[in-house]
């Protein structure tokens, strides 16, 4: 009997000391490292167009011949009044302008390494206007000087150019200046009294002179 109880507490310790001894932790796991962003990658700047290139893809790119532009009698008429021929500027610059020999009304505007074909357009001041619209430049005439402008560049590429004739016209303003829209207008003169007669009032009558 003794011997039975004994072996059945050998068997019944290592029971208890299992119960005892706390379960063992799990290993914590490795923290996850933090996720990327996802935020896409800046785009890389494009390298800007050189001046050389940019100039040297002007320069070679020919002057569209566009023929669907239509003249109206008007516009054959304001052809006749632009003066041809190279044009004097300042800063030493020089237009040179050469009716169009396929088309009537049409002109070839070189000035250094730039050609543009223009044609005549109406203008709202009466001045006499060639356009390119496909260059995006402009020829304005006026009575005493001449312009070409690149509205496509926003700048002027030869200002105050003057033909023969557009010199001796600025000569007359120079001595004979138009009168400017701030001067006083000239008062009118009064008209003169009618002749025989006079302001000197009438004498009075002999019968009134009596009372």
């Amino acid at each position: 009997m003794k011997l039975l109880l004994t072996a059945a507490m050998v068997l019944a310790a290592p029971a208890a000391l299992l119960a005892q001894t706390p379960a063992a932790k799990p290993a914590p796991r490795p923290a996850a490292a933090p996720a990327a962003s996802a935020k896409p990658a800046a785009p890389k700047p494009r390298a800007p167009i050189r001046r050389s290139a940019a100039k040297v893809v002007e320069e070679m790119t020919p002057v569209d011949d566009d023929t669907s532009v239509n003249l109206t009698p008007e516009d054959l008429e304001m052809a006749k009044r632009v003066y041809v021929g190279t044009i004097p500027c300042e800063l030493g610059a020089s237009v040179s302008i050469t009716p169009s020999e396929r088309r009537p009304g049409f002109f070839v505007v070189h000035t250094g390494k730039m050609r543009f074909r223009m044609h005549p357009v109406e203008s709202r001041t009466g001045a006499i206007r060639l356009e390119d619209p496909r260059a995006g430049a402009m020829w304005l005439q006026l009575g005493n000087k001449s312009m070409l402008m690149s509205q496509k560049m926003g700048q002027r590429l030869a200002d105050e150019c003057m033909s023969p004739a557009q010199l001796t016209y600025a000569d007359e303003l120079k001595k004979n200046p138009l009168p400017s829209i701030l001067d006083p207008l000239p008062v009118p003169a009064r008209p003169a009294s009618a002749a025989g007669t006079s302001s000197a009032p009438a004498p009075a009558s002999a019968a009134s002179a009596a009372r």
